[in-house]
């Protein structure tokens, strides 16, 4: 597929005027979306207010970026004036859409936006964007590796805590840009009617039903990244998950399929000789076979790791990335910061911080990628999600399990429920201990 495609923009709705408008930011946040926003609208000549629920002190770090720009601040507090008297709001991705106050911006007719529809409403290049439960952000690094490589000077950001609008008026019509999207900026985008010329979906598993409620309204909401695209675009789906492969009707794109096995029909797979075989990346179309990359000579671990950079290999080569090129910048990938990555070796033991992995499904692929005796600290604030599966894998995986935070209990009796399980199947666990500790620093001294 050409590279030079154009970037489909969303829907017919005219571009938001911003010059001289009221406008109020909900939610300045702390990981660099909210400051980039609110320099973006001061810049294009927007009267601003940001409004945010956490006091100064702990908006810190991010005031002070926004140190000598002239913004209006209401912070420990939404007042409902603020939001009846702004003409457009721009609202953080973490508010839910039931927000009472939200509804009075409604009903004075302010317009509702947000940082990633700004974007791609103005942005005038093409966008490779890549969602999932599991392994976007680090799949969407590697694809953003590829494509830079291919086009120098791509643009890579989104749901990653990259804000891209202090680039993208300046961005030539022929840039790339490769952006993670959660959940939350999908609902956002399907408002629009926006979807990507590149889409990669990969993989759906419950989460974050706390906001969405039910499996089927979380789903609902990944399937804008396909629902709006036409037939000069594609799409990058996982066949080896059930729900994600169901979405394939959704899209008029054309659809390459990644998979580790490479069963028919699978575009890109790794292909291995014997199970102690590490294996190679393949890309199947017809009869013809092109393995391009040896797997002996990629850093990241996990089979998980390996399903990503088949999903970023496909869409790379859908946007017309050379195969040799994806290879490169797969041999020079390192694990992104928070994903399995390793952050020091003290007296012999190696220390992973993976604490991105929010789901209990991403914290079982990290537990399959090693073969070293594990002690796993897990816990933290409650998302809805069943622990059962992960219990079990626990118990057959780890040396020791420290647990902490609101899901502490949740996961101490999962644990419990999976060492009653392994034994029922004869299986011989490796789990020694499980016990809850206060917080991260008590879990970390006992796991030392």
């Amino acid at each position: 597929m050409d590279s030079r495609s154009l970037h489909k923009k969303s829907g017919t709705k005219p571009m938001l005027e911003l010059e001289g408008r009221r406008a109020l930011v909900m939610g300045l946040g702390l990981f660099g979306g909210g400051v980039g926003l609110t320099r973006y609208l001061v810049r294009r000549g927007a009267r601003v207010t940001v409004t945010d629920l956490r006091e100064a002190e702990e908006l810190a770090p991010s005031l002070a970026l926004l140190k000598g720009v002239e913004v209006e601040y209401h912070l420990g507090v939404h007042r409902e004036e603020d939001f009846r008297s702004a003409e457009v709001v721009f609202v953080n991705p973490a508010v839910p859409k039931s927000s009472p106050y939200l509804a009075f911006a409604r009903e004075a007719g302010a317009e509702l936006s947000s940082e990633i529809a700004l974007f791609v409403e103005r942005f005038r290049g093409t966008v490779l964007a890549v969602t999932g439960s599991n392994g976007k952000t680090t799949t969407a690094g590697m694809l953003g590796a590829m494509v830079s490589r291919h086009i120098p000077g791509a643009l890579v950001g989104g749901n990653m805590g990259v804000c891209l609008l202090d680039r993208v008026d300046d961005a030539p019509p022929g840039l790339p840009a490769v952006l993670e999207l959660s959940s939350f900026q999908l609902e956002d985008l399907g408002e629009v009617g926006w979807s990507p010329h590149i889409a990669v979906v990969t993989n759906l598993v419950p989460n974050h039903l706390d906001r969405h409620g039910t499996f089927a309204a979380y789903v609902e909401a990944k399937s804008h990244i396909l629902r709006h695209q036409s037939a000069r675009d594609a799409a990058v789906l996982n066949a080896e998950d059930p729900q994600t492969a169901r979405m394939a009707e959704l899209t008029a794109g054309s659809l390459l399929w990644f998979g580790l096995e490479g069963g028919e029909g699978v575009n890109f797979y790794r292909e291995r000789r014997s199970a102690e075989d590490g294996g190679r990346l393949t890309a199947r179309f017809g009869g013809a076979e092109i393995r391009f990359f040896e797997l002996a000579d990629f850093t990241p671990r996990g089979e998980h790791n390996v399903a990503n950079a088949l999903a970023a290999s496909a869409a790379a080569y859908a946007f017309g990335v050379p195969l040799r090129l994806a290879a490169e910048a797969l041999a020079r990938f390192r694990p992104i910061a928070h994903r399995l990555e390793e952050v020091g070796v003290v007296n012999g033991v190696a220390y992973y911080n993976d604490s991105v992995a929010t789901t209990p499904e991403s914290t079982i692929a990290a537990l399959k990628s090693f073969t070293e005796p594990v002690w796993l600290i897990a816990g933290g604030y409650d998302k809805g999600a069943s622990f059962e599966l992960l219990g079990r894998e626990i118990a057959l995986r780890a040396k020791g399990c420290l647990v902490m935070g609101a899901t502490a209990g949740a996961i101490e009796h999962a644990v419990g429920r999976g060492l009653e399980e392994v034994g029922r199947d004869f299986l011989r666990p490796s789990l020694e201990t499980v016990e809850v500790c206060g917080d991260l620093e008590a879990a970390v001294s006992r796991a030392a």
